[in-house]
């Protein structure tokens, strides 16, 4: 008895201390944002702040460019997102339908290039860039970022794509439909969770993405949050509120978009893991 008394036990502890652990420096982020200045700057902490504000908020947002920062980003996430997924479609199609010479490489190649460092790279994009007279540009943020979540995109939709059975396709095209047809209404509808799963790793990739803007894009006008984050705090110095606030600004797009698709997503990562 004892034995599994401590058998259920321990897994819900461990859960409880990773949650407690991975929360909490959300909560005291916003907790923060929110409290008056006079309760952060407080010797005792303040857990639960009795008289709430949004003047760190109003700081945050007032600053110069910051709506134009918020522009860009969404372009360039949003624009990479769906230009990886439409060419990860076909693209994982072909590895999981089609039998062609240099199959396996390829894969190996998607692997590869999932595990390689970005970083590494930069120097070569730069100049890439810069030779074709696109600095400060958002078109090369947006193909870069979608080369960078390309990769997983396709291994994960493969996946998918091979756990349909082929009968459903063909007895599509018996029907009449051609491949494509049998494609956009028999296979696509079931890769939905796949689609939410490589949809949320791709926006939190790109929307992350600091080092490639840094590099490229100097004119204020061609920024993303993530810059205007990091050189935040040296404008506010020790404004610790408005320091909270604008990390809270630049994460909520991110919480609202993983509690709306989380458990398909967690479905859709671990089954175009195990599939194809």
């Amino acid at each position: 008895m004892k034995r599994s008394l401590f058998g259920r036990l321990w897994p819900n502890v461990t859960a409880a201390v990773l949650f407690i652990g991975f929360v909490f420096p959300v909560y005291w982020m916003f907790n923060t944002a929110l409290k008056p200045t006079g309760d952060i700057l407080s010797e005792d902490p303040v857990w639960f702040p009795a008289d709430l504000t949004f003047d760190h908020f109003s700081t945050a947002i007032n600053v110069d460019h910051f709506w134009t920062y918020v522009a860009n980003s969404l372009t360039v996430t949003v624009l990479a997102v769906v230009f990886s997924l439409v060419i990860a479609l076909a693209g994982s199609f072909a590895l999981a339908r089609m039998r062609f010479k240099g199959r396996r490489g390829f894969i190996i190649g998607f692997m590869l290039a999932q595990m390689a460092p970005w970083e590494v790279m930069i120097i070569a994009m730069y100049m890439i860039v810069r030779d074709a007279s696109m600095l400060n540009s958002l078109v090369p943020l947006t193909l870069f970022y979608m080369m960078m979540i390309l990769p997983l995109t396709i291994l994960t939709l493969r996946g998918f794509v091979a756990s349909v059975p082929k009968e459903l396709e063909e007895s599509a095209m018996v029907d009449g439909c051609t491949r494509a047809q049998a494609f956009r209404r028999i296979i696509l509808p079931l890769l939905a969770p796949g689609l939410m799963a490589t949809s949320l790793f791709g926006f939190i990739t790109a929307w992350n993405e600091f080092a490639l803007v840094l590099v490229l894009n100097k004119d204020p006008e061609a920024q993303t949050l993530p810059l205007w984050l990091s050189s935040f705090q040296s404008q506010f110095g020790n404004d610790w509120g408005a320091t909270m606030a604008a990390s809270s600004l630049f994460a909520i797009p991110i919480l609202i978009l993983f509690v709306y698709l989380q458990r398909k997503a967690v479905s859709g990562l671990t089954a175009g893991a195990v599939k194809g």
